[in-house]
C-alpha cells in the first residue's frame, strides 16, 4: 500500500509564500501522475495542480501564475510552491498519486492565509 505524506502547511499572511511537499512510499514514482487538491470548509474538493509522468502540467484558473507544481522522482516527492497567497487559498491541501489503475491520497495539510 502506497502512503503519501504531506508537509509544509501552516499559517501565512496574505501575499506570503509556502511550499508544500509530499513524499510517496511507493516504487516507480516517475511513472505516475501526481497532483494537489484542496478542500475549503463547506466546499467540495477541487483540483489545484497536476503533473503527468512526462512533466506536463495544468493548473486551476484561480492559481495560475501564483502556484507551481514540480516533482523530484529521485526523492519520490512532489512539491507545490505557492506565492501571492490569498485568504481564499485557505484550505486543507491533499497530495494525489494516480495512474496505471492506482489512486492514492495523502492525509492533508492545512494552509491558512490570514492577517
Amino acid at each position: 500500500q502506497v502512503q503519501l505524506r504531506e508537509s509544509g502547511g501552516g499559517l501565512v499572511q496574505p501575499g506570503g509564500s509556502l511550499r508544500l511537499s509530499c513524499v510517496s512510499s511507493g516504487s516507480d514514482f516517475s511513472l505516475y501522475v501526481v497532483g494537489w487538491y484542496r478542500q475549503a470548509p463547506g466546499k467540495e474538493r477541487e483540483a489545484v495542480a497536476r503533473m503527468t509522468n512526462i512533466g506536463s502540467t495544468n493548473y486551476a484558473d484561480s492559481v495560475k501564475g501564483r502556484f507551481t507544481i514540480s516533482r523530484d522522482n529521485a526523492k519520490s516527492t512532489v512539491y507545490l510552491q505557492m506565492s501571492s497567497l490569498k485568504p481564499e487559498d485557505t484550505a486543507v491541501y491533499y497530495c494525489h498519486q494516480g495512474g496505471w489503475g492506482s489512486d492514492y491520497w495523502g492525509q492533508g495539510t492545512q494552509v491558512t492565509v490570514s492577517s
